[in-house]
């Protein structure tokens, strides 16, 4: 058994969608970022990555590659995924914490978790 630990932080800005495993969450402020900014799958990737002995998110979708400009997070994370099933390895579990004061994300937490088991 392999097991990774992700973490991941963005400031918040003006002017962006607030997006939290793939779950566009109504927010006055989104989180600034290359990619959609998605804290939640960026730490999950990188749990995944860290778990196959494999560099981290920043070296497999570099910020400055155009390719990743406002790309959806969910994409890398499948393409992660795929890595994973190609090193022969299965996602057992994933357990994350998210620390916030607001917004409360209580009601669209089915949501992400509906995303994420995709």
């Amino acid at each position: 058994m392999k097991i990774g630990f992700g973490y991941d932080s963005h400031r918040f800005c003006e002017n962006r969608p607030l997006v939290l495993a793939g779950v566009k969450i109504p927010f006055e402020k989104g989180l600034a970022g290359h990619s959609d900014a998605d804290v939640l799958v960026h730490a999950i990737c990188d749990a995944l990555l860290g778990a196959m002995s494999e560099e981290d998110i920043g070296c497999h979708f570099p910020d400055t590659d155009p390719a990743y400009k406002d790309i959806s997070s969910m994409i890398l994370l499948e393409e992660v995924c795929s890595l994973v099933r190609k090193k022969g390895y299965t996602i057992g579990n994933i357990d994350s914490t998210m620390i916030l004061e607001s917004p409360r994300i209580r009601p669209y937490v089915q949501a992400m978790k509906n995303n994420l088991a995709r």
